[in-house]
């Protein structure tokens, strides 16, 4: 016996009752289809919506937060940043190049919204272990979505980050970051405003492909044996998002729209309702008048069609013929589908019959919100030494760390990326963070994600915090101060087990760090439901973040520079092996963050770096101050040797993780200087630069590796686990 038709959408028996009391009759089969994507996990949020607002949000700097497509803040010389992460998990799963490719279509078009210009992509990327056929067919093909649509549409992409585990093997993730500059007196916003306007739709032809696909997939678990109810994944066509981002703009520097949506997730139903609400006001569409691909789509269809490269746009009449004449000159369709109304309702047309007619509001605001259940997880002990073997010897060791795809280079993926283009990137992929010049100035914009994951499975709470922590710390190394992020919280089922818990504890957590570090979210995402029968993905809160230096040209790197210099760690604290790189799964209790201490490290490499007292900075994260000395030397062949503190275990002092320690190199002349700056933050000198090998000493103990040893391992490792 088949399932009721509001079931089969995804709709509980609750919410179905609940719409004929908003709308005051029964809904037709489209509405109950819009609906069902509106009320999805995917557009409304409704289990993490409530959480959400623990969010640190405002600041000096903000022009624009959480809310429209993508938040903004104030970077001077009256220009705007805005950005945005968003993911695309789900349809990467099942096809993964057009997953990958039509996530960064999609985010590219939110900063778009804004009238905002893409000038900079970065990508944060999780997967199984590539000893899997299938991760690696996942990885690969991802991998080159993100490089063909980014290369296509000439947005630089350049930074990220990729880690490889078991519990990513059924759900990878595919989180996509855009960065844009937008005069700041002139940024759009997705609100209708004036009755009389036109809604005009630009770019693509609207077809089947991807019809539910995001909020269906996003939003409910699909196992391997639901092939038949997975929706078709958007196609992606870059060269047309190209000739939309150029014709928006200029439409958008001209003042010829009143305001700008993307079409995304739930499609015209998302975007139009979405205007809708926020203005107040209400929209007539005619769907005859919808540019189609194929012929003989049903309303529904039309209504909820995700394909790609649209924008829906307010025009007024007096600018309508110049809208579409210069959309035309783009080679785009630009279509008058519908005017705004006082109504406030949402009205489509169809062969000359009203088939949709229902608040707009409905569909937005009165979205219903459940509480997730708060079970705790057992608070884990840490692992005591003695079940840890110790290494026989220490350099083999520190070599296989090198070795591993978490931890080696991923010069394979950024090569595939076009990370020049605009010429304004002044940092490339491989650092800590990339540097980009804000076009027109000679600023500086540092951009960096990040994501501390098996910490958050381990103590969400201290993991929330780690996740932004790393990610300022990040920042800090190339010399910005931490200014504004972005999040996409992906996560497992919130109604199941302590997956609810811990969403709510790692946004406390990273609230706590936010407002210590006073760095507001702007915008965000949440992606729930990445699971199997088998796997629950870790929780996996990617943070996004900008910094600002008055000088691109002046930003720090992470390799040692030259011999003679000295080598000191600033910051200090508790460093274990657990939920660490070295160990390699969650286990055990890692040290919780001592967010204060942390902060001001930060300030303080900040400052050194800005007062030009540093030659390199490199944080302490994956793998321990082991893997933070080889890249180092690394960077420019440099070898070094350090002598640690005794006290620890040799293994626990390499491979230990913790402590918010960063690793710079300064001359000898500026080491007074530097700790007459550090005031209080723990500061000491542990090494010199120089020579071609990295030497590690812990008391008695030792190991000690060849520059072009490591690089032979490091650069070849994931090109070889791919084979």
């Amino acid at each position: 016996m088949s399932q009721p038709l509001h079931r089969q959408l995804g709709l509980t028996d609750a919410e179905n009752d609940r719409i004929p009391e908003l709308i005051g009759r029964a809904p037709s089969d489209a509405e109950l289809v819009m609906f069902s994507l509106m009320w999805s996990e995917h557009c409304s949020y409704k289990h993490s919506r409530p959480l959400l607002r623990r969010f640190p949000t405002e600041g000096p700097h903000v022009v624009q937060g959480p809310g429209e497509n993508a938040g903004a803040i104030d970077v001077g010389d009256g220009l705007a940043i805005a950005l945005k992460i968003e993911s695309h998990n789900h349809p990467s799963a099942v096809e993964p190049f057009e997953g990958a490719a039509t996530g960064v279509g999609g985010i590219v078009r939110d900063i778009l919204a804004l009238g905002a210009r893409p000038i900079a992509l970065l990508d944060s990327l999780r997967f199984g272990r590539l000893d899997s056929a299938r991760s690696r067919h996942l990885f690969t093909r991802a991998v080159a979505g993100i490089g063909h649509y980014g290369n296509c549409i000439g947005v630089p992409t350049v930074g990220g980050e990729v880690s490889f585990d078991d519990r990513y093997e059924d759900s990878c993730l595919v989180n996509a970051m855009c960065i844009g500059v937008v005069p700041a007196g002139a940024m759009l916003k997705a609100q209708a405003r004036t009755p009389g306007n036109h809604l005009v739709l630009i770019g693509n032809r609207t077809g089947r492909d991807g019809i539910g696909g995001a909020s269906v997939l996003a939003s409910a678990e699909l196992s391997h044996d639901d092939e038949d109810k997975r929706p078709s994944v958007q196609v992606s066509d870059p060269f047309t998002e190209r000739k939309l981002m150029d014709c928006c703009l200029e439409l958008a520097a001209a003042g010829a729209f009143v305001a700008l949506q993307d079409l995304g997730a739930a499609g015209l139903t998302s975007a139009a309702s979405e205007m809708a609400s926020k203005g107040g006001v209400g929209i007539d569409v005619d769907l005859d008048l919808v540019p189609l691909r194929e012929q003989g789509m049903a309303p529904a269809e039309i209504l909820v069609s995700e394909s790609q490269e649209r924008m829906l746009a307010e025009v007024a009449p007096e600018r309508l013929d110049e809208v579409v004449e210069r959309c035309r000159r783009w080679e785009l369709d630009a279509t008058a589908i519908g005017v705004i109304t006082t109504t406030g309702n949402f009205t489509a047309r169809h062969g000359g019959a009203i088939v949709v007619d229902i608040p707009a509001a409905a569909l937005t605001d009165d979205a219903p919100t459940y509480a997730v259940p708060v079970d705790p997880a057992p608070t884990p002990a840490p692992t005591p030494l003695d079940r840890i073997p110790m290494p026989r010897d220490l350099s083999a060791a520190w070599m296989e760390l090198l070795g591993r795809p978490n931890v080696a280079s991923k010069r394979w993926i950024y090569e595939r990326y076009d990370h020049l283009v605009g010429a304004n990137t002044a940092r490339r992929p491989g650092g800590d963070a990339a540097v980009i010049r804000i076009p027109g100035t000679g600023t500086g914009l540092a951009i960096t994600t990040d994501c501390a994951e098996r910490h958050c499975e381990a103590d969400p709470l201290g993991g929330g915090a780690a996740t932004v922590l790393e990610a300022a710390r990040n920042l800090a190394c190339v010399g910005a101060r931490p200014a504004a992020a972005t999040d996409c919280l992906n996560f497992p089922n919130p109604e199941k087990g302590a997956t609810g818990w811990r969403l709510q504890q790692v946004i406390e957590g990273m609230s706590l760090a936010l407002e210590a570090l006073d760095v507001p979210i702007v915008s965000g995402n949440v992606s729930l439901y990445n699971e199997s029968p088998e796997r629950l993905i870790y929780p996996t809160p990617v943070v996004g973040m900008v910094g600002l230096m008055a000088d691109a040209s002046a930003s720090v790197g992470e390799g040692f520079t030259g011999p003679g210099d000295l080598v000191v760690q600033i910051g200090s604290g508790p460093v274990r092996l657990d939920a660490g790189e070295w160990l390699g799964d969650a286990t055990g209790a890692p040290p919780a963050p001592d967010i204060a201490a942390e902060v001001a490290v930060i300030d303080l490499v900040v400052r050194a770096a800005t007062a030009g007292l540093l030659q390199s900075a490199h944080d302490v994260s994956g793998g321990g101050i082991a893997v933070t000395l080889a890249e180092s030397a690394l960077a420019h062949g440099i070898g070094c040797e350090v002598s640690l503190p005794t006290g620890r275990r040799p293994d626990e002092d390499m491979f230990g993780e913790g402590g918010g320690r960063i690793i710079v190199s300064c001359h000898p002349e500026h080491l007074d200087q530097l700790r007459e700056m550090a005031g209080t933050v723990p500061i000491a000198q542990i090494g010199t630069t120089g020579g071609r090998t990295v030497t590690l000493r812990m008391g008695e103990a030792g190991a000690e590796l060849h520059v072009e040893q490591i690089r032979d391992t490091f650069e070849s490792a994931l090109p070889k686990a791919l084979t």
